[in-house]
């Protein structure tokens, strides 16, 4: 899964209305962001192997501190704790413990059989990513409707409200589909080096809402 992370942290939006649209990335998208740090560390390990789905071809062969069901609970618990703490806003921290475990959630439902539960524990997945179809559908009506609910539940300051969360919505969409039907990485660690890029897409999400409000906000 990738959209439907930004989707969901897009849709927060609707029920938190105190932390930054950055930090509900930061939240929805922790794991990501951990693992190609782990990968490149030799902590967590895959490779690319064509045809291991239809829709992508790594093959996770171990990532349970980033991914698995026991660490995720752990981060959300640290994450919210944190945010709790700095921010005095206890509803909104829930929501974001919620996000980084809404993660490991829609990731098994994406992936074949390879997320981990605990560090040599069982693994789960539905296999969405064997249907191409079924993927796009998914992650599309999800992104879609966490775009719409976030710009309906927000408006803009001033111009760059409206360029800067657009452009952001657009771009996030035709990289996705070009990692879908694109050729494979040369590497795994090509993919772990663009996967820490993509904490660039937090400073973006940061960006946007300095320039919207929620709705009715004086």
């Amino acid at each position: 899964m990738f959209l439907g992370h930004f989707g969901l942290a897009l849709a927060a939006k609707r029920v938190a209305t105190q932390p930054s649209l950055g930090t509900a990335v930061l939240a929805a998208q922790w794991a990501d962001g951990l693992w190609p740090v782990f990968t490149l560390l030799g902590i967590e390990r895959l490779e690319i192997v064509p045809g291991a789905t239809a829709v992508s071809p790594l093959d996770f062969v171990s990532y349970p501190y980033s991914h698995g069901l026991v660490a995720d609970a752990g981060w959300a618990a640290l994450f919210a704790l944190a945010y709790g703490v700095l921010r005095r806003d206890w509803r909104g921290a829930l929501w974001l413990a919620a996000l980084v475990l809404s993660h490991w959630v829609l990731d098994v439902i994406a992936h074949r059989p390879d997320m981990p539960t605990w560090p040599g524990g069982p693994t789960l997945g539905l296999g969405l990513w064997n249907s191409v179809a079924g993927t796009l559908l998914v992650e599309f009506a999800l992104y879609g409707s966490g775009a719409w609910i976030y710009a309906s539940a927000t408006r803009p300051r001033d111009r760059l409200g409206i360029v800067v969360y657009w452009s952001f919505v657009v771009t996030l969409a035709l990289i996705y589909l070009a990692s879908v039907f694109g050729p494979p990485p040369p590497s795994p660690r090509a993919v772990a080096v663009t996967g820490a890029v993509a904490w660039l897409f937090v400073a973006w999400a940061y960006w946007i809402d300095r320039h919207r409000v929620p709705v009715g906000a004086v």
